[in-house]
């Protein structure tokens, strides 16, 4: 498999070895890992992955580490899920959510630490690394821990209770920095070069670590009977995510598992933290950084490594980006749970309600077949909700004050849903 992969330089075109490298060194450009489709699409196939393991590791030829021991909790091949009643909502006839809350740690960052570590292990590495706004800590807390490496990641220190605990549960160390994420990744950065034995997943092995997130276009195109959607909305925090999922679309046409990559993709941002939405609404290339300032925490970063690179690719594939405000990110997230059953976290929230605005707008048509990702679990934020839900009614424990108490309310499931 080695002998199918390079590094290349997504500006200059030069290529490297694949190696713990992140940066041309001619150009200081990003890398990213380079395939020999032609050697890949010979032993790939429909029906070779369909037999491979209901998880992210089906894919394993379209991923940069070979045919060895992987790195794994069984993350991926979650549910796509047909969501009519959202749909109904929103004036969507074909409407479908990859729900990506139900991997192992809760979010989608387990794809790409399952790439990224397994990478790192191949490289030598003995300590997995991270800066993280929550569910990369998350993430490569518990992969570290389930593959005896030693963890250290560093968050900002004001990150949601829920994902400070579940990093720590697992027993690595936890650096909570006073700061923004952008702050805790410039730090990182510097530790990368003082501690050149350690993989910090998003710093030098992070053009292994963003394939990962190929895998949600590989499986969507697969639970949808082998083709792609027509449009994908996804979350931006470094813009990572969104690029990987047009290089997935694209590389299945390349091996000739799919006939068409035609997808238009467009981004969601809150608007408290919102360079990429705030570029393509005033049609600069030009990624201003910002202060970030809102509920959605784990979309947080103001200066996105991939923000440029994101905005080409919904541009260049006719989408559009959304940025929704911090009421709107709560009514996404409400508006999800009540009408599919799936509890998102803010990011989550950011996409659906980001959904809503797309549709408004113009920018996502009625017939469209439309994937829309949701990338984290609300358990990991439920301090957002805070004051917003509770009990519907408090009653003594007689029949006569239940019976008071909901007097005249309906309980029909068919009841419309606004």
């Amino acid at each position: 498999m080695e002998s199918r992969i390079s590094l290349r330089c997504r500006e200059c075109g030069r290529l490297f070895e694949p190696i713990a490298l992140h940066v041309c060194d001619f150009c200081f450009g990003p890398l990213e890992v380079a395939y020999d489709y032609d050697a890949i699409a010979e032993t790939i196939s429909r029906s070779s992955i369909e037999a491979g393991p209901r998880s992210m590791w089906r894919y394993h030829e379209l991923l940069p580490v070979g045919n060895g021991e992987t790195i794994t909790l069984g993350a991926g091949f979650t549910p796509l899920v047909k969501a009519d009643r959202l749909g109904a909502v929103l004036g969507l006839k074909n409407l479908w959510v990859k729900n990506d809350t139900a991997n192992p740690t809760g979010s989608f960052k387990d794809r790409v630490v399952s790439v990224a570590l397994t990478k790192a292990r191949q490289l030598g590495f003995t300590v997995a690394a991270c800066a993280s706004t929550g569910n990369l800590a998350n993430s490569v807390a518990a992969h570290a821990a389930r593959a005896g490496m030693d963890s250290i990641v560093l968050i900002p220190s004001n990150l949601e209770a829920a994902k400070i605990m579940m990093t720590a549960v697992y027993g690595g160390t936890v650096v909570a920095v006073e700061g923004t994420y952008d702050d805790v990744n410039r730090l990182c950065a510097e530790l990368t070069s003082e501690h050149p034995s350690w993989a910090f997943v998003n710093v030098n092995v992070r053009s292994y670590y963003a394939e990962g997130s190929k895998t949600l276009a590989f499986e969507t195109a697969e639970q949808l009977g082998w083709q792609a959607p027509d449009h994908v909305v996804v979350p931006i925090a470094s813009g990572s995510q969104l690029t990987k999922i047009k290089k997935g679309f694209d590389e299945l046409v390349k091996v000739g598992l799919i006939d068409s990559a035609d997808v238009r993709i467009s981004g969601a941002q809150a608007a408290g933290c919102s360079p990429v939405a705030t570029a393509f609404a005033e049609g600069t290339d030009d990624i201003r950084p910002v202060k970030p300032d809102t509920i959605a925490k784990s979309l947080a970063i103001g200066n996105p490594a991939d923000g440029y690179y994101a905005l080409k690719v919904i541009e260049q594939s006719g989408g559009g980006c959304a940025a929704v405000t911090d009421a709107e990110i709560l009514d996404g997230i409400s508006l999800l749970a009540r009408t599919e059953g799936i509890f998102a976290e803010t990011a989550g929230g950011v996409t659906i309600a980001s959904l809503k605005k797309l549709v408004e707008n113009g920018t996502i048509l009625p017939d469209e077949r439309v994937v829309v990702m949701v990338t984290g679990h609300g358990l990991k934020t439920v301090e957002a909700l805070s004051g917003t839900v509770g009990p519907t009614v408090t009653i003594k424990p007689t029949l006569a004050a239940f019976d008071e108490a909901l007097a005249g309310r309906s309980l029909s499931p068919n009841q419309e849903i606004s």
